[in-house]
């Protein structure tokens, strides 16, 4: 897939607020830190794009990016983030499950994992929480560029194993390092098969 254009649309609280109309959404989300921005300007093509909402304030809200005019980004607020107090903390809570739950619209969630660290019992709860609530994700492995790859293999294979204990079958999985884009082709190329099959339910 070729990013031809990626703007910022809006950002809000309120998932009712959240753009009108069917384009699917591909949202992002993870533990604060886990190097969402990065991600997504690496995916678009636009180093500043991300950081349009990342001003004080916005942390705690959705933001939509519109894609080739044909789809959105969503970056979704950081879970995990133990400065915030409890209001806080249980304010982006209720953000981020309104939006994974009633947005219809919402085609694919990408839970990022930093690859540099062992499964993360936040991380695990979460994935195991889309379990059971039935929400198509995928897992993306990010940061890749600062491990060598043997201890980069083996965290990951640790992470998987972590979860088979629980799933009988594993989310896709992508690895991907922003600063020199590794896994790019790899996650646009998910993301433009998804469409296609998108846009023929829609044409049928």
């Amino acid at each position: 897939m070729i990013i031809t254009s990626a703007e910022f649309i809006t950002s809000n609280q309120d998932v009712k607020k959240c753009p009108a109309g069917t384009l699917p959404e591909y949202a992002f989300i993870g533990r604060s830190n886990v190097g969402k921005s990065s991600l997504i300007n690496m995916l678009t093509g636009r180093k500043g794009l991300a950081m349009t909402s990342a001003t004080p304030g916005k942390t705690m809200l959705i933001n939509h990016f519109l894609v080739n005019k044909s789809w959105y980004i969503v970056d979704l607020p950081g879970y995990g983030y133990a400065k915030r107090n409890a209001k806080g903390q249980e304010q982006i809570r209720r953000v981020i499950e309104t939006y994974i739950l009633q947005r219809e619209q919402m085609t694919s969630l990408f839970v990022l994992i930093d690859c540099r660290h062992e499964p993360q019992a936040i991380d695990l709860s979460f994935i195991e929480w889309l379990g059971e609530n039935g929400i198509p994700f995928a897992l993306v492995f990010t940061k890749a560029d600062k491990l060598k790859s043997g201890r980069l293999n083996s965290n990951i294979q640790q992470y998987l194993n972590k979860l088979s204990e629980q799933w009988e079958e594993l989310p896709p999985h992508f690895v991907t390092s922003a600063d020199n884009q590794t896994g790019r082709s790899e996650l646009l190329a998910y993301i433009e098969s998804i469409n296609k099959e998108v846009n023929l339910n829609q044409n049928k």
